[in-house]
């Protein structure tokens, strides 16, 4: 309860909670203390970790970071491991939530190290960050310092993942600056209404005039997260007349936007760059601003717009389901989206979908330049295999594009089965190396029928490995698998069909761990920085890791 309510250790002090105990239960007798209490959640930490270090054993993992600073001005990174496990569940494991001395990348770079030496993990993956240079020279380093360990994979060649939350976040930013005023305007307006009781009373009234159906109440956003934006906007456009209305006949509504007798038609109906069309009345920065019709206007078609961004966020962000081979789709719908709107008639949304387009083309403009892997997991999905990355291409940058790109998500496939087959055959022949002596002198006592057995064994692998060295092409030879299943579950096909496809299943094992996002969804919609609460900011270093690792 304390580390997952976050509850102060002292919190078993209190006298509530000594009352509650003895209701519930009054032979527990002493209610622990705080240092009884502290001692267990570090005994918990501890078997936790222990259990976490077994689960890691012998596997190649998927990585997060970010970087944290408390209030104090403390600065702390965050590790998290992700895998799937033995029964094909995606497992999401914080490591290690420890302070460190700046957020440069050599000192992030050698943080991390250290820490996966005290796991003992001798294989990663990916790792997945977001666009801070500092990110780019950690990966640099880690490349360098663990190029040699058991489980590198193609010498770290598709390690450094980019969180792509983060980079729907800047494109969002991107068409926030052209919302400004208008968003402003509507947040003026929610924010008189939510102010206090009288008012909201007076807004229902309204409401209820204009017959407008439907059972939201209007709700102001957080500045720094654009979902609560995008949030406010969608209810707000619905109550539009309602605002209008107020406009006409709230005298204190009036009264505080200076709304001149007379003009209120003028206020809520001017032109939306200028604030009104009332010469008389020019508002300041800090002046709370009624909206006015194209103000209206615009926010409904920038909520029509950013809920494309909305819903991608939320897919990407999620930690209980493999996220990897969703990627393709929604990057693929929002460029076609945004293609669209820069040919709109309504100037307002084309000029706003260019600046955002600009955005995309910075980070997703050249194809050349993804990480590969993210085209593979859409080769894994038996539901799309290559055929989705060839339609899509051609279907928006011609049959040339498409069978090009086709050719080069193929060679990677191709080239990451080469590499599990190979690994496959050191491990077999280490491990029949060491068995070796023992089944020496196990046969120097067998009959001809063992013998003939162990020859039969033999022909069986053989016969094997010339199968498995087919399996890419047998997997997409195959007819992709119906995609109007809602219930269909990725790791329970690989599952199913890891006897089938022995070492394309070990490659999905790995790939479809790997995340898009370096946050959960509640912190990937925020344009502001990461800062720890005044609880967790009052306590040491190692109690914070304490409390953030053992649940």
């Amino acid at each position: 309860m304390v580390i997952i309510d976050e509850l102060p250790c002292r919190f078993v002090e209190g006298i509530g909670f000594r009352k509650f105990c003895k209701v519930m239960q009054p032979k527990f007798t002493p209610v622990p203390s705080r240092q009884t209490i502290t001692r267990e959640v570090v005994a918990i930490k501890d078997y936790e970790r222990g259990k976490l270090k077994k689960l890691l054993k012998g596997r190649k993992i998927c990585l997060t970071t970010d970087t944290w600073t408390s209030i104090q001005n403390l600065n702390y990174m965050c590790l998290t491991a992700h895998i799937i496990d033995d029964d094909w569940k995606l497992q999401k494991r914080i490591l290690n939530f420890c302070q460190i001395e700046d957020h440069k990348g050599v000192t992030i770079g050698k943080k991390i190290e250290l820490l996966l030496l005290e796991w003992t993990v001798d294989g990663i993956f990916t790792m997945t960050v977001d666009n801070a240079s500092s990110n780019a020279t950690a990966i640099e380093y880690l490349k360098r310092k663990t190029m040699d360990w058991k489980r590198t994979v193609l010498a770290h060649e598709y390690i450094h993942m980019q969180c792509c939350a983060h980079i729907l976040n800047l494109i969002v930013v991107e068409g926030l600056k052209d919302m400004s005023e208008s968003i402003l305007r509507v947040r003026d307006v929610v924010r008189y209404v939510r102010s206090s009781p009288h008012r909201m009373e007076t807004f229902k009234k309204c409401v209820e005039k204009e017959k407008v159906n439907s059972k939201q109440i209007v709700c102001l956003d957080m500045c720094t997260r654009w979902n609560s934006t995008y949030l406010m906007l969608e209810v707000a456009i619905k109550f539009e007349k309602a605002f209008q209305r107020m406009g006409e006949e709230d005298s204190s509504f009036i009264k505080f936007f200076g709304i001149k007798e007379g003009d209120e038609d003028l206020s809520l109906e001017g032109d939306g760059d200028q604030g009104g069309s009332h010469s008389h009345w020019v508002p300041t920065p800090r002046q709370a601003t009624v909206p006015n019709k194209l103000d209206w206007k615009k926010c409904g078609l920038f909520v029509t717009f950013l809920k494309l961004f909305y819903d991608a966020t939320k897919k990407f962000s999620v930690s209980l389901f493999v996220t990897s081979n969703v990627f393709f789709h929604e990057l693929f719908e929002v460029e076609t989206r945004i293609d669209e709107s820069i040919l709109s008639r309504d100037s307002f949304m084309s000029k706003m979908a260019i600046e955002m387009k600009r955005k995309f083309e910075t980070y997703w403009g050249n194809v050349e330049k993804f990480n590969p892997l993210l085209y593979v997991t859409v080769a894994l999905d038996p539901r799309y295999k290559l055929r989705l990355v060839k339609f899509c291409y051609t279907r928006s940058k011609g049959k040339a594009v498409g069978e090009k790109m086709e050719k080069q998500v193929k060679d990677v496939l191709n080239k990451l089965y080469d590499f599990y087959e190979k690994e496959g055959e050191v491990r077999q022949n280490v491990s029949s190396a060491s068995s070796m002596p023992r089944v020496m002198e196990e046969n120097e006592d067998c009959d001809r029928r063992l013998n003939l057995a162990s020859e039969f064994d033999t022909y069986l692998l053989e016969e094997y490995s010339s199968v498995c060295s087919s399996e890419v092409d047998k997997y997409l030879g195959n007819l992709c698998e119906r995609r109007d299943s809602p219930d269909f579950d990725i790791l329970v096909w690989w599952k199913n069909n890891s006897n089938k496809y022995p070492i394309l299943s070990k490659m999905a094992h790995d790939v479809l761990a790997m995340p898009v996002s370096t946050v959960a969804s509640k912190s990937a919609f925020s344009t502001g920085g990461r800062v720890l609460d005044p609880f967790r900011s009052s306590l040491l270093p190692s109690m914070v890791e304490t409390l953030v690792c053992g649940f």
